[in-house]
Order: C-alpha cells, then structure tokens, then sequence
C-alpha cells in the first residue's frame, strides 16, 4: 500500500514538473499524479510477474537439457527444486495476478530478453546455488529463499534499473516500496494456496487517497501566500536563490501543517526534512528546517495552524 511519505514524493515530483511548465496548467498535473499512483500499481504487478515468468524460464532450461543431442548426467536427472517451489508456481499460475496485469496494462511484451538475462544472472546468484545444493525442504523454507532471490538478485538486475528508469520517471522513487509489497504478497501465500491474493494501492478507508489529494490541492491554493511567507523567512536569500525543491517542500509543508489538523506540526517538520535529504542539496536540510520552525511559530501565533486530537492542542 501507498504510505504517505511516497505520497508526498509524488506529490513532488508533479508539483516539480508543474512550476517547470510556463504553461502551469493544472488539469495536467492533476492527471499527471493520477497516472502516478497508476504506475505504482503497474511496477507491483509488474515484479510478481517477473517472479513468476523466472518458472516458465526454469522449465524451458530442464527441457532444452533433454533435447541435446549428448546430454549429460544432470541434463537427464535435472534438480526440479526451483520449478516445483510451491510458492513460486502460485504465483506463475496465478489467475488473480494475470487478471489485474491485464487490468492495469502491466506486462513485459517485447521485453522479454531482459527476463531472460535476469534468470540467468538468477541461476548463477549464490542464493539459487545454495538453494538448489540444499537438502532442506519444507513450504517456509521455500518461500524464504524465493523472498532473498527476488530481493538480493532479481530487484537489484542493473538493467532492471535501467528499464525501470526508461520506462517512467516515477518507477526509480517506486521501486523500493513495489518491492516491498511483492514481499508482503509472496508472505501471505500459504501451503495448499491455489492463487494469491494481491495488495491493494489504497487503504479501505481512502484517508490516504483524500490526504494525497487535499495536500496536492492545497500547496497549490495556499502557493502565493506561501511563497511571500517564505521570502519573508529567508531575508537574506533571493527567491530565485533558493532550490526549486526546497521552494516546494517549504510550501506543501506549509499547506499540510494548515490543512490537516490531526497531524502534529514535528511529523511535517520531520517529514520535510527528511525529504530535502533525498531530493534537494546537501545544506538544504538545516536550511529548511530553522525557516519552517520560524514560520510556523508565525502561523501558529496568527491562528492559522490549528491541531486537534489529543496531544496536539496547545
């Protein structure tokens, strides 16, 4: 599931693209965070079912191992362990899985040559290697080396990397977390499954969805009045000198400790700059935090930020 600190990366990153644009036209980007979340989606379904595909590649191998015209010892005695892992052929045969990839347009096409270099690279890993020479056996013990293939080998496949990067502008910031849901989903496969049951993007209760949207709305909304506050805070810089990046996370910081009542002013700050870490300069931390800490005590005081809940009212 989406969690809200890679909401407000996406959030970022469309609102980055947003003030890049002389035409500032907001239907865009409104669309443009829309297809955001859709890519999340996509890239999860997308690792389950390269997972998946590593089967078919597994049975082509052992089968092209019969047709050689000397086979060997091993060609006609194959080690079946990896094709018949029980949690690896859920997900190969999954119904479930191949309905949403249809759904959502995630498959790998024409890109199957990548597929393949990555099982290679998989059967040559040290995790399959010792996987394979084991004698242990068992449903967990199936499902925990098939989690470390796909984390330590299959996620980290350069050209993954440099397809994942090709392919949307989004996909890197996604990757960390997609994998961590097609982690979550390969541990809710249980002995006896006949399909898998996927994650959804969104929490049943959509507070997650309502404060991607209501946050996005309002940094744009409060934009102005944010911007005048931030070159009041920071005398003894330009605007202009001022990051981009650090501009917008100044303003969604601004519009989130106004918006949302019920989270508490030191999770924003913390959050804000916590991403300046990652996405802005190497200063740009300390920078934001003292004007940010300067103007919410301004805010705070013109009652214009306003907590409730326990533990938050001041």
């Amino acid at each position: 599931m989406l969690n809200r600190r890679h909401l407000r990366i996406k959030i970022l990153q469309v609102l980055f693209g947003f003030y890049q644009d002389e035409e500032r036209n907001l239907r865009r980007a409104q669309s443009a965070l829309s297809h955001s979340t859709e890519k999340m989606q996509q890239l999860y379904l997308l690792l389950l079912d390269m997972l998946g595909s590593m089967q078919g590649f597994a049975i082509d191998r052992i089968e092209a191992g019969y047709k050689k015209k000397l086979p060997s010892k091993e060609d006609l005695h194959p080690n079946t362990k990896f094709v018949t892992n029980k949690p690896l052929r859920v997900l190969a045969s999954s119904k479930a899985l191949r309905k949403a990839c249809d759904e959502h347009g995630a498959g790998w096409g024409n890109k199957q040559d990548l597929l393949r270099a990555i099982f290679k690279g998989l059967i040559e890993h040290e995790e399959y290697i010792e996987y394979m020479a084991s004698e242990e056996r068992g449903f967990q013990m199936e499902r925990e080396s098939l989690i470390r293939m796909f984390r330590k080998h299959m996620v980290n496949f350069d050209r993954l990397h440099d397809m994942l990067e090709e392919e949307s502008i989004f996909w890197v910031d996604d990757l960390d977390l997609a994998a961590s849901m097609a982690i979550k989903t390969i541990k809710t496969i249980k002995e006896g499954d006949d399909d898998v049951e996927l994650l959804p993007l969104w929490r049943e209760d959509d507070d997650d969805k309502a404060f991607m949207e209501d946050l996005f709305t309002q940094t744009l909304a409060l934009g102005e009045e944010s911007e005048a506050m931030i070159q009041e805070g920071a005398q003894n810089w330009e605007l202009e000198r001022i990051a981009t990046t650090d501009r917008i996370l100044m303003k969604m910081a601004l519009a989130e400790a106004r918006t949302f009542t019920s989270i508490p002013l030191k999770v924003t700050l913390n959050e804000y700059i916590e991403l300046s870490k990652y996405y802005s300069t190497p200063k740009s931390h300390g920078f934001i935090n003292g004007i940010l800490d300067q103007l919410f005590s301004v805010l705070k005081e013109e009652g214009k930020i306003k907590k409730v809940g326990r533990g938050l009212i001041e």
